[in-house]
């Protein structure tokens, strides 16, 4: 098995890891859902203008379902895990070290999701809690990896869509990715470039992502500020510049 397919199913390891800690503890699953469920309801909140623009709708519900939703991908893991050696001797290159990078992103935020939902109290979950236990988990340099690695990911489906070799590629693996059992890996694919074609060029979107993450990211860490925004009746952490106006 070459290296490549080692570290896919490492990290597919790690993610079951976490999904068996939650599988022995009830409480914990619990928690850590409405961790997830609260994301997804932030990133709603902080791309609602994004939303509302045509040009960058489909590419935002792409990022809300695929990459910030609190989906359970058991189901494409599990594809992944049986047929990895084959993945890698499938797919183009180019294609398996965005699986690889995915696989990254996915095992890094369930360990973060993880650590947040043995914070968080019972109960319903609110932006106080929620800045609590993200500053009570720490690892900011692992937060910012994981804005990287979801850019990685995004950069790569947007190349995608300026090489019409691998979109032909990626249509010619529509039954040999069926037949080897990857139909939601190859629907996960596909979807994302045809998004990223949509938008004709996703840098400034994806600029406006990470800027807005990190913003984010920096809020939840300050406590003074996460505080104040708490005092203000903010529901979800606000962008910096919206919280100083």
């Amino acid at each position: 098995m070459n290296a490549q397919a080692q570290a896919i199913l490492e990290l597919l390891r790690q993610v079951d890891e976490q999904r068996a800690l939650r599988a022995a503890d009830a409480a914990l699953a619990e928690r850590v859902h409405k961790v997830k469920h609260y994301q997804h309801e932030r990133f709603q909140h902080t791309y609602a203008d994004l939303l509302t623009q045509p040009r960058y709708t489909q590419a935002t519900r792409f990022f809300l379902e695929e990459l910030y939703g609190p989906t359970d991908f058991t189901r494409r893991d599990t594809q992944f895990k049986r047929v990895v050696p084959g993945l890698v001797r499938l797919f183009p290159h180019e294609v398996v070290l965005t699986v690889q990078t995915l696989g990254e992103l996915h095992a890094l935020s369930e360990a973060l999701d993880t650590a947040m939902g043995r914070i968080v109290p019972e109960g319903a979950l609110d932006l106080a809690a929620y800045a609590d236990a993200w500053q009570r988990t720490g690892r900011p340099a692992d937060r910012e990896k994981q804005i990287d690695l979801m850019r990685r990911v995004a950069d790569a489906l947007d190349a995608y869509t300026r090489n019409p070799l691998l979109r032909h590629s990626l249509r010619l693996m529509r039954t040999p990715a069926r037949l080897a059992g990857l139909p939601e890996l190859q629907a996960f694919l596909e979807a994302g470039f045809d998004t990223f074609r949509a938008m004709r060029g996703a840098t400034e979107f994806l600029d406006t992502v990470v800027a807005r993450e990190r913003q984010v990211a920096a809020l939840l860490f300050n406590r003074q500020a996460s505080a104040a925004a708490v005092a203000a009746g903010c529901e979800f952490p606000p962008l910096m510049a919206s919280l100083a106006g």
